[in-house]
C-alpha cells in the first residue's frame, strides 16, 4: 500500500534535507527521499511547496527555502501530572521558529546569564526570544537599559512610575534613576537538555 503524503509531511522531509545537507536535494535525491518511481511526482509536490510559499527558485532556477520549514511532528498530548497513554498519532507537523516568533523582523534571540528571573522558570544558558517594538503590559517580561545596564526583568507599571521586578526574591526591585530604554519584550523561553 502506498503511503500518504501530505504537503507539511513533504515539507518535512525536504526540511530534514535541507538541515542535513545545507542545501535542497535534486530531483533524483528527492525521488529517493520521498519514495517515488518518477520526476513528475516529485515535480508535483516542487510545485505545491512553491505555490505555499515554501519554497522558490533563485536567479539561476534552483530551490532554496522561502521560509524555514523545518518542522517536527504533534503526535499527541502528554500529562505533566500523572501518567496517561500516549497514542503516538501523526496530528500536525509545526515549525518552531513559525510556533515561537510572530514577527520574525522585529525578533532576535539572547543567551540568558544570571538568576535573577528563576522564579519565571529562566535559567542561565537558556536562550530568549525578544520581540522588539512591542508595547510591555505590567507583568511582561522585558529587557531593558536601566541608567546605562541592561538587564531582563518583570515589567511593573504603578501610576506613573514605572519599576522592574526580579523572579528572584535576593534581587530588589529596580527604579530607574535618570534611563529607561526598552529593548524589547520576551516572548518565548528555549532550553536546550542534551547538545
Amino acid at each position: 500500500m502506498k503511503e500518504k503524503r501530505t504537503l507539511q509531511g513533504v515539507a518535512g522531509i525536504m526540511g530534514a534535507f535541507f538541515r542535513d545537507h545545507q542545501r535542497m536535494p535534486t530531483y533524483t535525491e528527492m525521488m529517493t527521499q520521498l519514495n517515488v518511481r518518477s520526476k513528475s511526482a516529485v515535480e508535483f509536490w516542487v510545485k505545491k511547496l512553491l505555490s505555499n510559499g515554501i519554497l522558490k527558485k533563485d536567479k539561476k532556477g534552483f530551490l532554496i527555502p522561502l521560509r524555514p520549514f523545518l518542522g517536527l511532528p504533534i503526535v499527541g498530548d502528554v500529562a505533566a501530572g500523572f501518567p496517561s497513554p500516549a497514542e503516538e498519532e501523526l496530528r500536525d507537523v509545526i515549525s518552531l521558529d513559525q510556533y515561537l516568533i510572530t514577527r520574525p523582523d522585529a525578533s532576535f534571540l539572547l543567551k540568558v546569564t544570571g538568576d535573577s528571573m528563576i522564579g519565571e522558570g529562566i535559567r542561565e544558558g537558556d536562550l530568549v526570544i525578544v520581540e522588539k517594538g512591542r508595547s510591555p503590559k505590567t507583568g511582561d517580561i522585558v529587557i531593558a537599559e536601566v541608567d546605562g545596564e541592561w538587564t531582563m526583568k518583570y515589567f511593573i507599571r504603578k501610576g506613573k512610575t514605572i519599576v522592574l521586578e526580579a523572579a528572584n526574591p535576593k534581587y530588589p526591585p529596580i527604579k530607574p534613576r535618570a534611563e529607561l530604554r526598552l529593548g524589547g519584550v520576551v516572548t518565548a523561553v528555549i532550553r536546550k537538555y542534551h547538545q
